[in-house]
């Protein structure tokens, strides 16, 4: 299946967003760990979430996943402190991305984890049992959702954890998501130190939870209003918090740079607080950017950029080799369809120095069962025409993206 977008020339929309499913996630893992009566509310409908409600809730004996990476690493910590065996697996790529650092880590705490098949990767084989806890050290540089997988296991560990993490640390606003929603549950987690945090072996309380809109969906509408030729193009955009924890809330100042502004509504009594995004007319006419601590935006500024014919150089983008697809690589294959040539240096750098080519005809841009890819590229047809091959992957994280697009004028065919 295929979509071919043909963009509106006004842009004046209203949307809701999806829930965000970073706080969804560590919400449910947090639930059950509180053994919890009442689902958090506002969670998000996305596969990745979807994947996580269903196995907290039958618990069985072989859990697939699908290609949902949060909910892989979430739950092989969470499996390995609650009773009994169970295998938990994954799409074809799910089984070639590397969860070794992850799994060495849980057996030094005592977890019992083996390898069902290519050793470092899924599918495994998970026996949970009390565990001790202690102290343990990981590098700090891997995916900060290896961390937060320990992390919020740390309050039912006997000793509770002191986890050191060596080298540099990336994705730092993500740890702090992690021990923000783990206070907001009863825990005691806090940095300690520059490297270390500390978990106190205090158990979750079972509340009610509120989970807020997504601001990495955000960051396609922020994409749209950047590239509309509408000067005044208008999204609205509901249950976004300011001062919120999400990592990828920074989008509303990168996109700063790139001629939108946002504005806050004050919250009304019983109401989520709307942002709107409108045009400043001032861009910047080079961006350099470090996308360490939210490389999840990285392909909706690196399609705005090309869009806009913003030169960039953008670093800290080395967590985008294991995601859904090699992000790096599918970014250049698929920018270069539509004319721009962009470089990669050292596997954690993307640069674009302004040089085009001639695009292909009739090009169809490749998504690699990777949900950003076609959300990252769809606002593009504002710019120029664009057809996106297996458009369905937007499930696993804004299932009504598609829908969201033909409100706001959007002119969606399937071919």
């Amino acid at each position: 299946m295929q979509y071919t977008i043909k963009a509106p020339t006004k842009l004046n929309t209203n949307i809701s967003l999806p829930a965000s499913k970073s706080i969804s996630n560590r919400a449910l893992i947090i639930y059950a760990l509180s053994g919890g009566s009442r689902l958090p509310q506002n969670l998000s409908d996305c596969d990745d979430t979807n994947v996580i409600i269903n196995a907290i809730r039958y618990m069985p004996d072989i859990i697939d996943i699908r290609a949902a990476g949060t909910a892989m690493r979430f739950m092989t910590a969470y499996l390995s402190v609650m009773r009994g065996t169970h295998v938990i697996t994954g799409t074809e790529r799910m089984k070639h991305r590397p969860i070794g650092v992850l799994v060495d880590a849980l057996r030094r705490l005592g977890a019992e984890i083996s390898y069902e098949g290519e050793e470092g990767f899924p599918p495994l084989r998970i026996t949970g049992n009390t565990l001790t806890g202690g102290v343990l050290e990981i590098p700090g540089n891997i995916s900060s959702q290896y961390i937060s997988a320990v992390l919020m296991i740390g309050a039912v560990l006997k000793e509770g954890l002191e986890l050191h993490l060596t080298g540099d640390i990336i994705s730092r606003p993500y740890i702090d998501l992690t021990l923000w929603m783990m206070r907001e549950f009863g825990a005691d987690a806090e940095w300690s130190g520059g490297d270390t945090i500390s978990v106190k072996p205090q158990p979750y309380k079972n509340i009610a939870y509120f989970i807020e809109n997504d601001w990495s969906g955000a960051g396609y509408w922020y994409e749209m209003v950047a590239l509309s030729k509408d000067r005044d193009a208008t999204v609205q955009l509901s249950g976004l918090m300011d001062g919120s924890k999400q990592g990828d809330s920074v989008v509303k100042y990168i996109f700063s740079l790139l001629g939108v502004k946002t504005i806050f509504q004050s919250k009304k009594e019983g109401q989520l607080q709307t942002v709107t995004l409108k045009k400043s007319g001032r861009c910047v006419p080079r961006l350099e950017y470090d996308f360490v601590n939210s490389p999840d935006l990285a392909q909706t500024v690196i399609a705005t950029c090309c869009g806009l014919g913003v030169p960039f150089h953008f670093k800290g983008l080395s967590t985008l080799k294991i995601k859904e697809t090699d992000r790096i690589d599918a970014m250049k294959r698929e920018m270069l369809k539509l004319g721009y040539v962009l470089q990669d240096l050292n596997g954690s750098e993307l640069k674009w120095d302004g040089t085009r080519c001639q695009p292909l005809p009739q090009a169809v841009i490749g998504t690699y069962e990777d949900h950003r890819m076609a959300l990252s590229f769809a606002p593009l047809s504002l710019r120029q025409p664009v057809t996106i091959s297996q458009p369905q992957v937007v499930t696993k994280s804004y299932p009504h993206y598609w829908e969201d697009m033909k409100k706001a004028g959007f002119d969606i065919v399937e071919t």
